[in-house]
């Protein structure tokens, strides 16, 4: 962590994690200021905190205000859905670097995220990763609760992180099921819960399958780690799967505890994998 002693500015989107930056910022005796997306951010959880809300067009605005607050470092945090350029209606600024986002604006998500993690740089911003606040809430390899994953499920995993690399590869999505080696689905725009409801949909007789979660080879982890939370335990179970996989050290868990205390009740596991050694 940096010896900066600015404000942190937290860019929010939807969920929890804006709060639980914003009070590890504070435990470390940071000034915090949260910008909440409008659309996105939940109004109770930016409620306690400094706060404006802002449409993701008004660039200008945004800036204006992380530099009124003091803010030296950002975090990017929380699930936003990708704008279309017409619902934008940016204002002067917005527009300026809109055009210096250039090309990356028509590139995958992966792409537009690492530019704009470059455009606030440039404006003398210092972007950070969630996890350099969130310690606590990224697993270390291994088990997580009372349930530990069977062979079968085991080759699944094996599977399913192929597949996420694959589409990682191409900026697709984070996540896939697999269900006695079958695809059931792949996550693209629509995120981990639509895609966990077409699983199943999907879902074969026999054993059910498991979620693999993971970190895009090459992304941007500042911008948009991958996310997983009691809500995603529970669509999990109600899809007729048996487990989650997720990557260790590259995944952020909404609430740890609950998490697993979620999962050891449904009956699942959660394992933190690391890809390049979790067959041995």
């Amino acid at each position: 962590m940096s010896a900066q002693t600015g404000a942190v500015g937290i860019l929010a989107g939807g969920g929890p994690l804006p709060a639980r930056v914003a009070e590890a910022a504070a435990a470390a005796g940071r000034p915090v200021f949260i910008l909440g997306f409008e659309g996105f951010a939940e109004p109770e959880v930016i409620a306690p905190w400094p706060h404006e809300t802002v449409r993701l067009g008004a660039a200008g605005r945004m800036l204006s205000l992380l530099r009124a607050h003091g803010c030296t470092d950002l975090v990017l945090i929380g699930p936003i859905r990708r704008p279309s350029l017409r619902s934008l209606y940016p204002d002067a600024e917005g527009a300026r670097i809109l055009a210096r986002l250039g090309r990356a604006l028509f590139a995958g998500d992966d792409g537009l995220l690492a530019a704009l993690v470059r455009l606030l740089g440039e404006e003398g911003f210092t972007v950070r990763g969630a996890h350099e606040f969130l310690a606590q809430s990224v697993a270390q390899p291994g088990v997580l609760g009372r349930i530990v994953p069977d062979e079968q499920a085991k080759a699944d995993i094996q599977r399913g992180i192929q597949v996420v690399q694959a589409l990682g590869r191409m900026d697709i999505g984070q996540g896939c099921v697999v269900q006695n080696g079958l695809v059931l689905a792949v996550e693209a725009m629509e995120g981990t819960d639509r895609m966990l409801a077409r699983a199943g949909e999907c879902c074969q007789p026999g054993d059910g399958g498991v979620l693999v979660k993971m970190l895009k080879p090459g992304q941007e982890k500042r911008a948009d780690m991958p996310t997983i939370g009691p809500a995603t335990v529970r669509n999990a179970h109600a899809a007729g799967l048996k487990g989650i996989a997720f990557e260790a050290g590259h995944t952020l868990m909404t609430d740890r505890e609950a998490c697993i205390a979620t999962a050891d009740q449904a009956g699942l596991f959660l394992i933190a994998i690391t890809p390049e050694t979790f067959a041995d």
